[in-house]
């Protein structure tokens, strides 16, 4: 092996503090609170236990057994940072079992969040140790991806990777074996791009597997195990069915919001006031068209048990748009806060909806033909326009420069429901209200400050 002298080695595993702001987020800085631990100082990363050159004939080797295959793979891997492949995995999952509105927004907030406060935490030890990158101690290094400009130690892809899959597989247990390929793949990976050293890998490792237990231990006490054992209220005014989604949703533990009833609006106008009967007669003079209809049922397909995928399909679209202006730490928030928005958003939607029981509009006009069935739980407040709002308020927070489309998009998501004839105006107002108010706390919660 050819070593490069001493002196330089020592010189090279120091990084200027300038070098830690090349991934620095432009106009978008993190607070440095975590969602699931204390503090980042509770998140334990011991200094690296061998001197870096020691490890570089391991990193060699890694390089010299990658096949085109493995480039392939480490590439794909790399794109939009350590959460950005992750997220996509998650949404993946929740589609492929099913997992609807709200458990679905959950399952996600808790991936989410251990991912983000696993990134953070190695980001915080990267600034204490300040460990090269491989290729510093050896220029001709062939690397499969750009070499990050942040330091070396710990690999936040590591944390990222055993952060999700971990709660991943405690969330989806039958799949557990296949989460830990996948993290297995991404984290080694690193190391055979040439921009890791294992060393690196295994203290993001360690990191990644804290911030899981902290989500599973959330998990197991947040309450969405509890059971319904109530009835459905029957009288005037009163929602008609069986069976419906969540109802014990609305008492689940808020992640922002100091409890599920904090938002909760006033209830809902009489079923034979002057409000509701403009509220319907708006429904039944509505001039459907082919467009009102394709926008409705988009947002029933898209928008419903799937509004999740859509919302976390567009920030990870914007993430890659922006680039350079967001680094792993705040796309990781990003992530994290939309997901948070979506889960408060529903407890306080569902609180709500299983207070007031309230009819649906066919139910209590007859006359009214929507455009498909009401989805099967209380009308007031609209879910559309709880979830995509806060969804909508978080990331215009984010993306100031794309702010007027997303805002317009989260608002054809509630107003759809009034073109398909299934909520009144009242619910898509009361929906809208809950969604500003929990997207505007959660910006206030994740971001230190927002620029364009």
């Amino acid at each position: 092996m050819n070593r490069l002298p001493t002196i330089c080695l020592l010189v090279s595993t120091l990084i200027a503090p300038a070098a830690l702001a090349g991934d620095k987020a432009r106009g978008l800085t993190p607070h440095a609170e975590t969602w699931l631990a204390p503090s980042l100082a509770d998140y334990k990363v011991p200094a690296p236990a061998k001197h870096a050159e020691a490890e570089l004939d391991d990193v060699r080797k890694a390089v010299a057994a990658r096949s085109a295959a493995d480039a392939e793979r480490i590439r794909w891997w790399d794109t939009g940072g350590p959460a950005y492949r992750w997220n996509e995995i998650a949404v993946g999952e929740m589609q492929d079992q099913f997992a609807t509105m709200p458990i679905a927004v959950r399952h996600l907030a808790l991936v989410q969040t251990a991912v983000d406060d696993a990134v953070a935490a190695s980001f915080a030890a990267k600034k204490q140790h300040r460990r090269a990158r491989p290729a510093s101690f050896d220029a001709k290094l062939a690397t499969a991806v750009a070499t990050p400009k942040s330091p070396s130690y710990p690999s936040d892809y590591a944390a990222a990777a055993a952060a999700a899959s971990e709660v991943l597989a405690y969330l989806f247990p039958a799949r557990a074996a296949s989460f830990a390929q996948m993290a297995e793949e991404a984290m080694q990976g690193r190391i055979a791009a040439g921009v890791e050293f294992p060393g690196d890998r295994d203290a993001g490792r360690a990191i990644g597997r804290q911030a899981a237990a902290l989500a599973i231990a959330r998990a197991g006490a947040d309450g969405s195990d509890a059971k319904w054992t109530g009835a459905v209220p029957q009288g005037p005014g009163k929602w008609q069915g069986t069976n419906p989604i969540a109802p014990m949703a609305g008492t689940w533990k808020t992640w922002v919001l100091s409890r599920p009833d904090e938002l909760r609006p006033p209830a809902p106008p009489a079923p034979d006031s002057d409000k509701i009967k403009a509220d319907l007669a708006e429904l039944k003079q509505f001039q459907r068209t082919p467009k009102t209809n394709h926008r409705a049922t988009y947002w029933e397909v898209f928008g419903g048990a799937r509004a999740h995928g859509l919302w976390n399909e567009i920030a990870r679209t914007k993430l890659l748009e922006h680039g350079a202006a967001f680094d792993a730490p705040a796309q990781a928030r990003v992530l994290a806060a939309l997901n948070v928005a979506l889960i408060d958003a529903g407890i306080a939607c569902w609180d709500a909806k299983f207070t007031y029981w309230y009819i649906r509009p066919p139910q209590l006009d007859a006359e009214l033909k929507p455009v498909f069935p009401p989805p099967n739980h209380p009308s007031y407040p609209a879910a559309h326009g709880c979830f995509s709002t806060a969804a909508a308020t978080v990331l215009a927070g984010v993306f100031p420069r794309d702010a007027d489309g997303l805002l317009a998009h989260g608002k054809e998501a509630a107003e759809a429901r009034v073109w398909a004839g299934i909520h009144y105006r009242t619910d898509i107002d009361a929906g809208q209200a809950i969604g500003r108010q929990v997207g505007e706390r959660v910006l206030a919660r994740a971001f230190a400050d927002r620029a364009p």
